[in-house]
């Protein structure tokens, strides 16, 4: 079941002679489930790509559907609601809010949409993290790895349709790069979280099930590395 659909997608920057053409005429599909890797050099288009499927940029021209919505479609206050509920980001800086603990951090989008939480849920994901021992902690008292966990636990916390990671290991050292990426495996598999990730590592990305490869904004590989 498809639950991302990309058609003839374009970005544009600039007019005239200096236009870039950061993404020319790109067009795929991600079904519900799968863990899909943005490879490209710097430069090469893979993060315009990303802000288009999480609508954050407007495209020049082409449609990107999340779940049958054409999100370039809804206005600017539809279109941040379904963001907060349907893409959960996970960023290579982890974005948290400074004076909110590790339990305010996670809860915080469904706090803003005036949700009540799912107590089991929000211990299942808790447990996963491996961060009981650090409800209460702001995120100056936490790990590189320990603050990128809890931005997974943010993304993940209204279950949305897509979950997307823009370049998560690119801020730690190895060993945290390794349970960073275990820990997205397990909520894909286990929950059957979509996810598309943006990595320029070439072995984070073989840990995918599907390598679609971007360069001058066009795509030039997609391919499909396990069932």
């Amino acid at each position: 079941m498809e639950i991302v659909k990309v058609e003839h997608l374009s970005k544009e920057y600039g007019s005239g002679e200096t236009t870039v053409k950061a993404l020319d005429d790109v067009s795929f599909a991600i079904d519900k489930g799968e863990f899909v890797a943005i490879v490209g050099a710097s430069g090469s288009g893979k993060s315009t790509l990303m802000h288009m499927l999480g609508g954050v940029d407007q495209p020049t021209s082409g449609k990107v559907w999340v779940e049958d919505t054409d999100i370039y479609e809804l206005d600017e206050t539809q279109l941040a609601i379904f963001r907060r509920r349907q893409i959960g980001l996970i960023y290579q800086f982890y974005n948290l809010i400074p004076v909110l603990n590790v339990e305010e951090n996670i809860s915080l989008p469904l706090l803003l949409d005036g949700h009540k939480i799912d107590q089991e849920q929000f211990e299942r994901i808790i447990k996963a993290l491996k961060l009981e021992k650090r409800r209460t902690h702001l995120p100056n008292q936490l790990s590189g790895g320990q603050q990128q966990r809890v931005s997974i636990g943010r993304a993940l916390v209204s279950n949305p349709a897509i979950m997307l990671a823009d370049e998560p290991t690119g801020n730690l050292d190895s060993k945290n790069s390794e349970e960073i990426i275990s820990l997205l495996k397990h909520f894909n598999k286990t929950f059957s979280q979509t996810l598309v990730m943006i990595t320029h590592d070439e072995e984070i990305a073989l840990m995918a099930d599907r390598i679609i490869a971007i360069e001058d904004g066009r795509i030039i590989r997609d391919e499909r590395i396990r069932s």
